[in-house]
């Protein structure tokens, strides 16, 4: 995850303390966003990192065999049941499930699944034995639980025990000031897979990316990205490069985040036109520091659990500490302070 905002901070800090627990989680956010990212961090700082970790979007459910997809079945249990099938819950044993879309499931499901979770047994269909699972599960929604509990299209019992625990992953519209660094971080990405060599994103280019509302939160500007970059034919993304629904409409102007400076104190200017130019592989550093930084934070500055959190090893993190002139040792005595 690129962590550039104190919103998603405070998301970070929040998956810090969850983690360890085995208890239900709601993560909440507009689609897009990175839910299954949050999901996939609460299962890598809890106590089963190396367990199964098994995703199922309740949309895909076909609302007849629903049950049988969640649960499994028993050969012969209905036409088609050829053979014995564990279903959702089984597979993930042992590790995380996570349901996303939890907003989908079929309402006659709902009071099925809520005895799963509060009795961590499932029954298979077409089978008279049930089987106890040790799971923790991770639910998901774009949508109003809420609202729908007050509609009466979600049972408000089921809804308040996947609530128990609740992360709200804000849209991106919330968090401009992280739109530089997602743009590096993507650059980077899309450089790589597509074996390009894009440096510079031009400053018109930037202000309209970071001006845009981006109703498709971090997936839409993903794909923003990996067009530019794959339309370019130099080493710099310019406004030209950038799909319509990004730029037109907008008046051009400078962005303060794009005229200012690369994020280190240097403003670069790669055609002596004066043009300011957002340098990535600044953008990346003081991204991967800050990164960093908050991870110590909401670690208590603990190098491994920090590691865990960042999805690198204890040695990368220490080559880090070491790169951005921290030690160990005052690390973990600044944020033990904190």
């Amino acid at each position: 995850m690129v962590v550039a905002s104190p919103a998603m901070r405070k998301v970070i800090r929040t998956i810090a303390r969850l983690g360890p627990y085995k208890a239900t989680v709601l993560i909440e956010g507009e689609s897009g966003t990175g839910k299954e990212l949050v999901a996939r961090a609460l299962h890598s700082m809890g106590a089963v990192p190396n367990g199964p970790f098994v995703t199922f979007n309740c949309s895909n459910l076909v609302e007849s065999l629903a049950e049988a997809q969640l649960f499994g079945h028993v050969k012969g249990a209905f036409t088609d049941a050829r053979e014995d099938s564990l279903g959702y819950f089984r597979s993930a044993n042992g590790g995380t499930l996570f349901l996303d879309e939890i907003g989908e499931l079929p309402l006659k499901l709902q009071p099925k699944l809520l005895r799963a979770v509060e009795t961590h047994e499932v029954q298979p269909v077409g089978s008279a034995q049930s089987y106890k699972v040790d799971i923790r599960l991770v639910a998901a929604t774009n949508r109003d639980l809420r609202a729908m509990v007050r509609a009466g299209e979600f049972r408000d019992d089921l809804y308040y025990r996947l609530n128990a625990a609740a992360v709200r992953i804000p849209p991106l519209r919330e968090r401009r000031e992280a739109i530089g660094a997602f743009v590096a971080h993507f650059v980077e990405h899309y450089n790589r897979l597509f074996a390009k060599s894009v440096g510079f994103v031009g400053a018109d280019a930037l202000a309209a990316l970071c001006s845009h509302t981006w109703p498709g939160n971090v997936r839409e500007l993903a794909h923003a990205v990996e067009s530019a970059v794959l339309l370019t034919d130099c080493d710099r993304i310019s406004i030209d490069e950038l799909p319509e629904n990004v730029t037109v409409g907008r008046e051009l102007h400078r962005s303060p985040v794009a005229s200012d400076s690369t994020g280190n104190g240097e403003t670069k200017s790669g055609n002596g036109s004066g043009q300011v130019e957002f340098s990535l592989e600044a953008a990346i550093r003081e991204a991967s520091k800050d990164a960093l930084m908050r991870a110590l934070e909401a670690t208590n500055g603990n190098c491994h659990r920090a590691a865990d959190l960042l999805g690198v090893s204890r040695y990368t993190v220490y080559r880090m500490l070491s790169r951005y002139g921290l030690s160990e040792v005052r690390a973990q005595r600044n944020w033990r302070r904190s």
